[in-house]
């Protein structure tokens, strides 16, 4: 099976060279579609060997991604934003997946560089160069409508996902979201739909998320609420084998210990929309939590993380609810959340951190210790585990050792945190340690 790479591009000539040096050995078209570009992006592309192609920007991103698969003439399309690239270890197992016979859209995890909350989503970014497929919603658009209609009609097709992180992602990092005003944007976009389909349960989370985030936590805590009032009221429906109206969203959530791709299409997931469920909840958690309203946010996490979604997508819903139960005196219950999210994913840097924080907390030192080492180890550049692993030394009587953590927390502060680093450093004089 051939594959082709689709992308939407305007002024991307400093993130396009590495996307398309991520997929030059691996897709076998580049169909490129340039919504108004100024700088370099068109000769780029086309130094990579794509085909270019052009269209005026109407404010909505699924026109233009259907606009790019008119273009493409490959088996499979991958579809990859500029800020995207695929990890080297996929290659192979990308390959495989495409030529299993059945399946018609394979889910890839995609890694979130830089977040500590969500590191990890599973996209529909892998399907079939089939006539029916095409791309729905303004903002973020999705294919997975037409994909769920599809496998009603045609029912032979299947569904699977990549274990393994395919995709690395590096657009919601802060200063570029500050940077490209990528709140507002999308938040117009959301907005201008969700007038159009207010019942809509995918744009109530989305939607409510986003207001969340930007601070608008009134207008995003009901939005979240509208969209899980609805999606209980769905599953009643469903029980009372009524006529389900949610759209359907298909997405992989086995835990499976296979490399290869994954089949997640159950019974189980054509009836209710776990990930999207999750997301309601999880960022309920959030918004609780900025009211202080502690045990209705604990509440909603234990909800989220119990629902069966690809475990990797949890890590947030984990860490979150370990810090609640940390400022709660759950210390045991804190320890297990972090321990599970670490399970998950052994190199998760922040739940190392939390665990050190909450077994700082119950005393026990040594154990501490060995999770400070293990997020350094992970992010050698972690002042904060590099100053708790210095408190914790000190605990334990060794000065020395604790002396030259300090130092190098302090190092680090100076470059981000000068502030930080000066209190160190008069916390240290004050203790006679300097």
């Amino acid at each position: 099976m051939k594959l082709s790479l689709c992308m939407i591009v305007k002024n991307e000539e400093t993130n396009l060279p590495k996307c398309l040096q991520s997929v030059e050995d691996v897709v076998d078209e580049i169909v490129v579609l340039d919504t108004g570009s100024s700088d370099q992006t068109i000769q780029i592309a086309e130094q990579f060997g794509a085909k270019v192609h052009y269209f005026e920007w109407c404010n909505n991103f699924s026109t233009a991604r259907n606009e790019a698969l008119k273009y493409v003439t490959r088996d499979w399309i991958l579809v990859l934003d500029a800020d995207e690239s695929l990890t080297p270890e996929i290659a192979p197992y990308l390959q495989e997946a495409i030529n299993i016979q059945d399946y018609l859209l394979i889910n890839l995890v995609r890694q979130e560089i830089g977040a500590t909350q969500s590191p990890y989503s599973l996209v529909s970014r892998l399907f079939r160069n089939h006539a029916k497929i095409k791309f729905d919603r303004p903002y973020h658009a999705l294919v997975d409508d037409s994909i769920a209609a599809i496998s009603t009609k045609e029912t032979y097709w299947q569904i699977g996902y990549l274990p393994e992180v395919a995709i690395l992602h590096a657009g919601y990092q802060k200063a570029i979201i500050s940077q490209q005003q990528k709140y507002g944007k999308a938040a117009a976009a959301m907005e201008e739909f969700f007038a159009a389909n207010p019942d809509d349960v995918y744009v109530c989370s989305k939607l409510g998320a986003l207001y969340v985030e930007m601070g608008k936590i009134n207008e995003g805590m009901e939005l979240l609420n509208q969209g899980l009032s609805q999606m209980i009221g769905n599953q009643l429906n469903q029980s009372n084998n009524q006529v389900h109206k949610d759209k359907i969203r298909l997405r992989g959530f086995q835990n499976s210990q296979s490399r290869k791709v994954g089949n997640s299409l159950s019974q189980d997931i054509k009836e209710t929309n776990y990930d999207i469920l999750y997301e309601l909840h999880y960022h309920l958690g959030i918004a609780h939590t900025h009211f202080k309203n502690f045990n209705q946010a604990i509440s909603h996490y234990q909800a989220a993380v119990k629902l069966p979604i690809y475990p990797l997508l949890k890590l947030g819903g984990y860490n979150n609810l370990g810090n609640l139960l940390k400022v709660s005196a759950d210390f045991l219950g804190a320890k297990n959340a972090y321990e599970t999210a670490i399970k998950i994913d052994p190199s998760f840097v922040t739940g190392y951190y939390n665990l050190g924080m909450v077994c700082k907390a119950m005393g026990s030192l040594v154990e501490a210790i060995d999770c400070y080492d293990k997020a350094i180890q992970l992010n050698p550049d972690y002042a904060e585990a590099y100053q708790n692993l210095g408190v914790v030394l000190l605990k334990a009587g060794d000065v020395e050792t604790s002396l030259a953590a300090f130092e190098y927390a302090i190092a680090l502060h100076e470059k981000n945190n000068p502030q930080e680093a000066q209190r160190l450093r008069q916390g240290l004089q004050d203790m006679g340690l300097k």
